[in-house]
C-alpha cells in the first residue's frame, strides 16, 4: 500500500523584534533578581529565622548551605547541559517556577526541617534558571552594540539586587 508523501516547508521563525527582545530580557534579569535578592535577604536575616524557628548556631548553617550546596553543584555541568538539550527557555522557566514555589514553601516554614528542605529545593530552580539566563541573552542580542547594552543591563540587575538583598534582609 502506498501513502501519498506530503511535502510540508519547514516552519519558519520569525525573528523577534527589537522590543520583544528587551522585553525578555526584563523576564531574564526578574529572575535573576529574585535569586541575587533570596541569597542575601537570607544571609542577612539569619537571626530572625534562628530566633522564629529555633535553629541551633549548627542546624541554621544548613539554611545557606542546603541553598548553596545544590545551586553551586548543579549550575554550571548539570543545568547548562540542560539548557543545551532540552531548550534553555523551558529549563529556565521550570526552574523559576521550582524556586518560586520553594521560596513560597520557605515563607510557610513551621519547622526548621521544611525550611531546610524548601532551601534546597529553591537551590535546584535557582542552579536551574541562573545557568541559562547569560546564554540566552547573547543568542536574544546578536548584534555587539545590542548585546553589549543588554549584558550591562542584567549586569546592573545583579548588583542592585544583591544590594536590595542586604537593606531587605536587615528589615526581616
Amino acid at each position: 500500500m502506498m501513502h501519498a508523501v506530503t511535502s510540508r516547508a519547514p516552519l519558519e521563525v520569525e525573528p523577534m523584534t527589537s522590543r520583544s527582545r528587551w522585553l525578555s530580557l526584563i523576564v531574564l534579569c526578574a529572575g535573576m533578581l529574585m535569586i541575587i535578592l533570596d541569597q542575601n535577604i537570607v544571609n542577612v536575616a539569619l537571626r530572625s529565622i534562628q530566633q522564629d524557628l529555633g535553629f541551633t548556631p549548627a542546624g541554621l548553617a544548613w539554611v545557606v548551605n542546603a541553598y548553596g550546596i545544590p545551586f553551586g553543584g548543579l549550575l554550571l555541568l548539570l543545568s547548562g547541559r540542560l539548557g543545551d538539550l532540552l531548550g534553555r527557555k523551558r529549563i529556565f522557566l521550570s526552574g523559576l517556577a521550582l524556586f518560586t514555589a520553594a521560596s513560597l514553601l520557605c515563607g510557610l516554614a513551621w519547622t526548621p526541617g521544611l525550611l531546610i528542605a524548601a532551601r534546597l529545593v529553591q537551590g535546584i530552580g535557582g542552579a536551574l534558571t541562573a545557568a541559562v539566563v547569560l546564554g540566552m541573552i547573547v543568542t536574544l542580542f546578536q548584534e555587539p552594540r545590542e548585546r553589549a547594552k543588554a549584558i550591562g543591563v542584567f549586569s546592573f540587575v545583579g548588583s542592585a539586587g544583591a544590594s536590595i538583598g542586604i537593606l531587605a534582609g536587615g528589615g526581616v
